[in-house]
């Protein structure tokens, strides 16, 4: 009889230990560690891929010089957004792990992108819901597919002895948490099953050249539910993001091995599924028909795109005798650093004032160019001035007060030509950035922030 081998693993990041610990020496949680038995017979744990496919591979040493070139060969979606989150496609052998809060979308959206796919056999494991009712969310986008196939089983064993049956070229699993290996005695979901499951399916990803996405689950504090290590075994990493008051939902590239990590997908939460959302810009930007105090329109880059994104300011007398910061979307102390540069360059006492800020549309950003466009809402609001509704702003605050040149000025102003603007404020440094085509809207350079305030009020 071989001996029951128990082992701690902190369930924030998977740290092992063979006593338990109060405080995590890895991550510095406390309380977090539990016990779990480990029995992984590892003469039994080879599934044996080498006879999966015609493409035979041997490991042996090469050098570098040695290795031929190949265009990477991708497979294309019928999802344009998915297809710009992961780089242009889904790579074959790759192994994808998204992520979201429950019910933002990503069992229908994985689903309708699976029954999409008409080309090649597509494999969904479900080991949260019934077959009956993966049926009636199929017939409810109204999609049909022949090569699509369901398995419902939470045992890799047997998962595995189906895939080596159908052999399917794209493989969902929905989700990563509800599998258990055999050889592991341990409940699903705790950090060793979830470690030796995604281990197990990153071997059958890589040996056989098949795609893999895995659909996973998120904790209460928004991180990943599973040890770190799940991130750092797969090739991409997705976060479905939104929330579900809005009908919008951000599909976000957090790693990615095969393309850019500052991409991101916008879809529509429809009765017939997710729909992607080719131009942001006009869902970003409310239609209104007064002129209000507050509102700046800012040409941002999010990855590769061009967005325009309403701020929302509001410069309230305070009441108490702390003035309140508040931010949804955007860095706070980005806010008190252009507060500051408005005290000090240009007089506005912010002191005694309440200050709120809104991106509206629920989207983060990140991109300094929108420092422009918050700093004038703010003045608007604190003047109660409307701004002038075709005007809109790019550009990067110092602390000086100049207006600093922001990349990729060229493709801001198409976007805003393209939504009927007929001016863009930015800064006179973008001079040497700017191509010599003629725009049909009017850029206005300026250099500081007194300026700009002249300008427009």
């Amino acid at each position: 009889m071989s001996k029951i081998k128990t082992s701690f693993f902190c369930q924030n990041c998977g740290h092992e230990t063979v006593k338990w610990v109060g405080q995590c020496p890895s991550c510095g949680q406390w309380n977090t560690f539990v016990e779990e038995l480990v029995q992984k017979d590892k003469g039994k744990n080879d599934n044996g891929w080498k006879d999966y496919n015609d493409d035979k591979r041997t490991s042996k040493t090469i050098a570098l010089h040695e290795i031929k070139n190949r265009e990477e060969r991708r497979l294309p979606t019928s999802d344009a957004e998915l297809n710009r989150v992961l780089g242009g496609g889904i790579v074959p052998g790759s192994l994808v792990l998204v992520a979201g809060e429950p019910g933002i979308g990503k069992s229908t959206l994985f689903l309708q992108n699976g029954l999409w796919l008409k080309d090649i056999s597509v494999l969904y494991i479900s080991g949260e819901e019934s077959e009956q009712q993966i049926k009636m969310r199929a017939d409810r986008l109204g999609l049909k597919n022949d090569n699509f196939y369901l398995l419902t089983e939470t045992s890799t064993q047997t998962i595995f002895q189906e895939i080596k049956k159908l052999k399917p070229q794209l493989v969902i699993v929905d989700s990563i948490q509800t599998l258990q290996t055999p050889f592991i005695d341990s409940s699903p979901g705790s950090v060793s099953q979830i470690r030796e499951c995604a281990a197990e399916f990153q071997r059958f990803a890589k040996e056989t050249n098949t795609p893999v996405f895995l659909i996973g689950h998120i904790t209460k504090d928004g991180s990943i539910a599973g040890p770190k290590i799940l991130e750092h075994m797969v090739d991409t990493v997705l976060q479905f993001e939104g929330d579900r008051h809005y009908a919008y939902r951000i599909l976000r590239t957090l790693k990615n091995r095969f393309g850019s990590t500052a991409e991101l997908g916008i879809y529509e939460m429809t009765d017939t599924g997710m729909r992607g959302v080719l131009n942001p810009s006009e869902i970003l930007i409310t239609q209104k028909e007064d002129q209000l105090s507050g509102i700046a329109i800012a040409a941002t880059i999010e990855g590769m795109r061009p967005l325009l994104i309403e701020t929302q300011a509001l410069v309230t007398q305070s009441v108490y005798g702390t003035p309140q910061r508040t931010v949804t979307g955007f860095d706070l102390r980005r806010l008190q650093l252009l507060l500051a540069v408005l005290e000090k360059r240009g007089g506005f006492h912010f002191g005694m004032k309440d200050v709120f800020l809104n991106i509206a549309g629920g989207i983060k950003v990140e991109d300094p160019s929108i420092d422009l466009a918050v700093l004038c809402s703010l003045l608007s609001s604190y003047e109660d001035v409307p701004l002038p509704q075709q005007v809109c702003f790019a550009g990067e605050i110092g602390l000086s007060g100049e207006i600093r040149a922001v990349n990729r000025i060229d493709q801001r102003i198409a976007e805003a030509e393209k939504l009927g603007f007929e001016k863009i404020i930015v800064s006179k440094y973008n001079q040497k950035g700017l191509s010599k085509q003629k725009f049909n809207i009017e850029v206005v350079m300026m250099g500081r922030v007194e300026e700009v305030y002249r300008y427009l009020f």
